[in-house]
């Protein structure tokens, strides 16, 4: 079977919510995901990829987080539990450390960042999906955290709205070998076509040739 090739003129990097709170010593969420994140080199294949696309000149996108506002849930008559511990932790703080993008991953002009997500998916409520279909995106690369959470939850919505869609499996993170494996291996191929690894998605990319994606 004749592997399917995208066109740099209709894929996107789609990075999702690389915080402080996340990714950095001192975070938040850190201490939990740590591990995890260590064992695969998790932030340093998110940074090679950023660099492999941004080189080879793709659009870049950023799905965010809601970074947390006093206010934001004191009135809401229901919350989801993902929301109540937000709430409860105030994660992503708005205007503190926590809610700032970890060192490397600052976007650049003409970078687009979406309108910051309230849950899980970065398409629900949000203006990402707009956004990309403004600048002709139709197949996208996906890479940041969690797992089980919003990388999943945004890899599905993405094929529900009929994005090709690549996952980059060692660019992202989760509390357990266990909730890694439940989103990679049984989860999220039913909705990414392709699932690669950095490095893949690196030489595919420096390539001089017509980009072509292995099987998943």
């Amino acid at each position: 079977m004749t592997r399917p090739a995208y066109d740099k003129e209709i894929t996107a990097l789609l990075v999702i919510d690389p915080y402080n709170d996340f990714i950095s010593e001192g975070g938040k969420v850190w201490g939990r995901i740590r591990a995890v994140a260590e064992a695969n080199d998790c932030v340093p294949h998110m940074l090679q990829v950023l660099s492999a696309a941004r080189e080879a000149k793709l659009r870049v996108f950023y799905a965010m987080h809601r970074r947390y506002r006093p206010g934001d849930y004191e009135t809401w008559k229901y919350i989801a539990p993902v929301q109540k511990s937000a709430w409860a932790n105030r994660t992503f703080e708005y205007g503190t450390w926590g809610g700032e993008v970890h060192p490397g991953f600052e976007p650049r002009p003409g970078e687009i960042v979406a309108v910051e997500h309230w849950c899980s998916s970065g398409f629900a409520n949000t203006d990402l999906d707009l956004q990309l279909k403004k600048h002709g995106i139709q197949q996208l690369i996906i890479m940041g955290l969690i797992a089980h959470t919003c990388l999943e939850s945004t890899v599905r919505f993405a094929a529900e709205l009929g994005y090709g869609v690549t996952v980059v499996r060692d660019a992202t993170a989760d509390y357990s070998d266990k909730e890694m494996h439940a989103a990679l291996e049984v989860n999220i191929p039913r909705y990414a076509s392709h699932i690669v690894t950095a490095q893949e998605i690196v030489d595919l990319l420096s390539s001089a040739q017509g980009v072509e994606l292995g099987s998943s």
